[in-house]
C-alpha cells in the first residue's frame, strides 16, 4: 500500500489505522485500535473511515451472564454406615482440626440436610486446608451447584388469614369484576387489610397456573412484603429492582421468561420482564408518584402501561390505595372501572386521632422548644413511658434546607445548578440534591466577609440531633435515601423497627408508603408548610395522600393512634379533609377545580423541555418551537417558560406546556406534528445542540 504523507495528524493517524486494518482479515476490536494507536482519537478516526465508506463495523453482542454456583461438601457413600463411622473418627484422633470438621459436617447435615462448603468451614473454624486434606483422603468430594443470586432469609412464621367479613365480601365482589373482565380500584383505608385480599387473589392465579406481577412503589417496601409472601409461596417468588446488580437481574429476568419464578415482586421496571403466563397485576399504592418514570427515558406511567398490559395479555388487574389518584377514582365516577371499599381496619384497630397544631399560635404564646412544640414532646414522652414506638414526618432530608448570611442575606448556590445547597452535618459538606456536586462548609461569607453564616429551616438530619438531645435515652434512627445508601441497609433499618429495637423513626416520603408497623402509637408531622408551597396543579392531591398516609401509620393494632400536624396553615382545607379522614369531601372538591382549570382528567397534557448550555440558544429554540407549535388545532399552548429550576447540571431549561382533549384522533396528530416540529428544528444549524426531552403525562 502507498504511504501518503500529510502534515494533518488527523490525516496520518487515519491512513496508519487504514493500513494496519487492511494487513488484519479479521479486524481488530476497537479497544485494540486504541492500544495500537494510544494517541489517536480512534473513535474520531474511525467515525470519519465509516463516513466515507473505507471500513466496515460489526456490532457483536456477547452473553456475559454466568450461572452463580456454590461449593456443597458430601459424605463418601462408603462411610456412611456406623461401623465405618467410628473407624474414621479413631483415625481422625490425631487430626483434631479435621475431626472438627468431620464432626461439624454430620451436624450440619443432619440439620440442614445438604453442607455448602462456605457454612461448614465457617461453623468448624478450620480452613481449606483441612477439607482438602480429607478430600484428598476420599471421605468427601466437593461438588459445584447452580444456585440463586437473591437468596430471602428471616421470613415471618406462616400464619393462616382468615378474612374478615368485610374482606370476604370485598373479595368476592373483586372476583366478580374480574369475571367480567373489569378493571378494580381497591380503595381502602389504611391499615383494612388489602394485603390479605391480595394473598388471597394470588393464590387464585398460582391454583390456575398463572404468574403474578405484585408492583410497589418503592423498593423499601419489598422487605415487609417479601417475608410474608415468603412465609405463605416459598421459593416461587422473584424481586426485581434497580438496587440488584445486572447478573441478579438477569437471572430474575431468565427465571421469568422460563415461568419458574410464579410471583414477581417489584418496582415499576419489572413491568417490563417477559411474563410467559401472566394472570395477575396488583398494583399497590396506585396513586404514588413513583410509578411515574422521569429520568432517563423512556418516560412511562407504571400504573398506565400495566392496564395496557393486562388488556394485551388478557390478565385481571387490581389497583389498591387508601387515597386513590384523582385520575383513577375519576375512571370510577365514569364508570370505567370498578370500585370495591373497605371502611373500616382489619381486627380491633381504628384510625388515628388528628390534631392540627397553630404554629402561629404556639410561637406567640412561646410553646415551642427548638422544631417541636409543647404539645408534641408531651407526647412524644407519653409514647416512650408507655413503650410505644413514634415516626416523626418531615419531607426534606439533610440537616438543614439553606444557609443563610444574616448580615446581607447570602445563600450558598450550586455552581452547576440555580438551587441552594443543603447542609449534611454527617459528611460537615454542602450537598446539591439535583446533580450531586458536593461543596465544603461555608464559615465566612464570601460576599461580605461576615461570620454570621447560619443553618435556616431543618431536615430529617437536624431532627434525628434534637430528638437525640430532648430524649437521650431513645433509639433513634433515620428513614430517608441518605440514610438507605446500601442496598440491604433499608431491610436492616425495617426490621430493627418491628422488632421494637428503634424507638423514634424519623423520615421523608419513604415512611409514608405502605409500611406496617403494629407498634406505633404517635406520628408527627413537623412542617406541613412546605408541602403545600410546590408549585404544581397536584400539589393539593399530593400534600392529602402523603399527610393521610403518614397518619395510617400510627394505631394500627389495638391502641387509638394520635397524629399531630404542625403547621402555620391551620385553616388550609386539605388540611381539613386529612383530620376528617374525608377522601371524597377532598376528591368532590379537587374533582371540581380539576374541570374548572381543565387540567386531567379532563386532559392530556405533553411537557416539552429544552435544555442547553446557553441560556439564550435555549431561550430562542423555546420561542422557534413554541411559534410553530400554535399552528397546532384543538389544544392549548402554555409557555415557554423557564421551571422553578431554571438550570441543572449546567444546562438552562425552558419549558412548554401542551393541552389536548382526550380523544385518540387528536392525541395522535398532535404528537405527530410535536415530532415533526421538533425534528426540524433541531436540523437547524443554531438548534442542533439543543436537547429537546418529551414527556407524555408529567
Amino acid at each position: 500500500m502507498q504511504i501518503i504523507k500529510s502534515s494533518n495528524p488527523h490525516i496520518i493517524k487515519s491512513i496508519d489505522i487504514f493500513e494496519a486494518l487492511s494487513k488484519e482479515t479479521q479486524g481488530f476490536k476497537l479497544s485494540e485500535i486504541q492500544k495500537i494507536f494510544p494517541q489517536a482519537s480512534a473513535r474520531k478516526v474511525i467515525s470519519n473511515l465509516l463516513d466515507k465508506g473505507y471500513i466496515n463495523v460489526q456490532h457483536e453482542l456477547k452473553d456475559q451472564y454466568k450461572e452463580k454456583k456454590e461449593k456443597y461438601v458430601e459424605l463418601n457413600p462408603s462411610f456412611r454406615d456406623e461401623a465405618s463411622l467410628q473407624i474414621l473418627m479413631t483415625k481422625m484422633e490425631k487430626a483434631p482440626k479435621q475431626l472438627a470438621l468431620f464432626l461439624t459436617y454430620l451436624h450440619i447435615e443432619k440439620r440442614d440436610g445438604s453442607v455448602p462448603q462456605k457454612q461448614l468451614l465457617a461453623e468448624s473454624e478450620t480452613t481449606t486446608t483441612q477439607l482438602n486434606a480429607l478430600v484428598k483422603k476420599e471421605i468427601f468430594t466437593i461438588n459445584e451447584v447452580v444456585a440463586d443470586r437473591i437468596v430471602f432469609s428471616d421470613s415471618d412464621p406462616v400464619e393462616e388469614i382468615t378474612l374478615s367479613e368485610l374482606q370476604e365480601t370485598a373479595y368476592q365482589k373483586i372476583k366478580e369484576s374480574f369475571e367480567k373482565k373489569r378493571t378494580v380500584l381497591l380503595k381502602g383505608i389504611t391499615g383494612s387489610g388489602k394485603t390479605h385480599i391480595y394473598f388471597q387473589l394470588i393464590e387464585d392465579a398460582l391454583k390456575q397456573g398463572k404468574q403474578v406481577l405484585y408492583l410497589l412503589p418503592e423498593i423499601a417496601l419489598t422487605a415487609q412484603i417479601i417475608r410474608r409472601l415468603q412465609a405463605k409461596f416459598g421459593d416461587q417468588i422473584g424481586i426485581y429492582h434497580s438496587r440488584f446488580g445486572n447478573q441478579e437481574r438477569v437471572e430474575i429476568w431468565q427465571k421469568t421468561l422460563q415461568g419458574k419464578a410464579k410471583i414477581i415482586l417489584g418496582a415499576r421496571s419489572s413491568l417490563l420482564l417477559p411474563f410467559k403466563n401472566l394472570g395477575l397485576i396488583i398494583i399497590d399504592e396506585e396513586h404514588d408518584t413513583s410509578f411515574k418514570q422521569h429520568e432517563p427515558a423512556p418516560r412511562y406511567q407504571a400504573r398506565d402501561a400495566a392496564l395496557v398490559l393486562a388488556h394485551q395479555v388478557s390478565a385481571h388487574i387490581i389497583l389498591g390505595s387508601g387515597t386513590p389518584s384523582v385520575e383513577s377514582f375519576h375512571n370510577v365516577t365514569d364508570g370505567k372501572y370498578d370500585v370495591v371499599e373497605l371502611n373500616e381496619r382489619y381486627g380491633s384497630g381504628s384510625l388515628p386521632k388528628v390534631s392540627i397544631i397553630d404554629l402561629k399560635k404556639v410561637y406567640e404564646a412561646k410553646e415551642m422548644k427548638g422544631l417541636f412544640s409543647f404539645q408534641l414532646l408531651a407526647e412524644m414522652k407519653t409514647s416512650l413511658e408507655e413503650r410505644k414506638q413514634i415516626i416523626l414526618f418531615q419531607n426534606r432530608r439533610g440537616y438543614s434546607p439553606f444557609l443563610l448570611c444574616q448580615s446581607c442575606g447570602w445563600v450558598p448556590q450550586c455552581e452547576n445548578c440555580d438551587v441552594s445547597l443543603t447542609y449534611h452535618k454527617n459528611t460537615d459538606k454542602l450537598h446539591c440534591h439535583y446533580c450531586a456536586s458536593v461543596y465544603p462548609y461555608v464559615v465566612i461569607c464570601p460576599t461580605c466577609n461576615s461570620n454570621q453564616v447560619i443553618a435556616k429551616s431543618f431536615g430529617t438530619e437536624k431532627i434525628e440531633e434534637e430528638i437525640q438531645k430532648e430524649f437521650p435515652k431513645a433509639r433513634v434512627a433515620r428513614f430517608d435515601w441518605d440514610a438507605l445508601k446500601s442496598k440491604n441497609k433499608y431491610k436492616e433499618l425495617i426490621t430493627k423497627f418491628e422488632k421494637r429495637q428503634i424507638d423514634i423513626l424519623v423520615g421523608t416520603q419513604m415512611v409514608v408508603k405502605g409500611l406496617d408497623f403494629e407498634h406505633v402509637n404517635l406520628v408527627g408531622v413537623l412542617s406541613a408548610d412546605s408541602l403545600l408551597a410546590f408549585p404544581d396543579y397536584r400539589v393539593n392531591e399530593r400534600v392529602y395522600q402523603l399527610l393521610s398516609q403518614v397518619s395510617g401509620r400510627a394505631g394500627r393494632k389495638d391502641d387509638l393512634g394520635k397524629v399531630l400536624i404542625q403547621t402555620h396553615r391551620h385553616d388550609h382545607p386539605v388540611i381539613a379533609f386529612v383530620q376528617q379522614h374525608d377522601y371524597n369531601g377532598f376528591f368532590a372538591v379537587e374533582h371540581k377545580h380539576r374541570l374548572d382549570f381543565v387540567y386531567p382528567p379532563f386532559c392530556k397534557l405533553i411537557r416539552i423541555t429544552l435544555k442547553h448550555r446557553d441560556p439564550s440558544v435555549c431561550n430562542h429554540a423555546a420561542i422557534a418551537l413554541a411559534t410553530k407549535l400554535s399552528e397546532l388545532t384543538d389544544v392549548h399552548l402554555i409557555g415557554p417558560a423557564a421551571p422553578p429550576v431554571a438550570r441543572i447540571r449546567n444546562k438552562y431549561l425552558q419549558e412548554i406546556l401542551i393541552k389536548m382533549p382526550k380523544h385518540n384522533m387528536i392525541i395522535k396528530r398532535t404528537k405527530d406534528e410535536i415530532y415533526s416540529y421538533v425534528n426540524e428544528m433541531t436540523a437547524l444549524r443554531n438548534f442542533s445542540t439543543v436537547q429537546v426531552i418529551l414527556d407524555v403525562d408529567p
